[in-house]
């Protein structure tokens, strides 16, 4: 099964997923590639390691350096929507960002339609 890979947005048109991920670029290349890489093979219906976490939001669990996360959840059959990244320091903080995410996207995904 193939997904297709969707950034969540906020009101104001701010896409976390891809700040972080953009200032982690900068600081830790190597840590950010391997994060793309698993992005790419969650495309593909790998998700590797990963659980859920609570309230819809599951983590993807990228084992390198102080233990990456990507927080984000499938839509439908064939949509995974990203919304945050952290690592293992941060994940209750983190989590607990994600779930406000998607409770924001679910309630403006009706309004957006109309």
């Amino acid at each position: 099964m193939r997904y297709r890979i969707e950034r969540y947005q906020d009101g104001q048109g701010n896409v976390p997923f891809t700040d972080w991920i953009t200032k982690l670029r900068k600081k830790h290349r190597q840590a950010a590639a391997k994060i793309d890489n698993q992005i790419d093979r969650a495309e593909t219906g790998n998700f590797g390691d990963h659980k859920f976490a609570r309230d819809g939001v599951w983590e993807m669990r990228i084992n390198f350096g102080t233990g990456y996360r990507v927080y984000y959840t499938v839509e439908g059959e064939d949509i995974i929507i990203l919304f945050f990244g952290g690592d293992k320091t941060t994940q209750d903080k983190d989590i607990d960002k994600a779930v406000e995410y998607l409770q924001d996207y679910k309630q403006r995904k009706p309004n957006e339609n109309k």
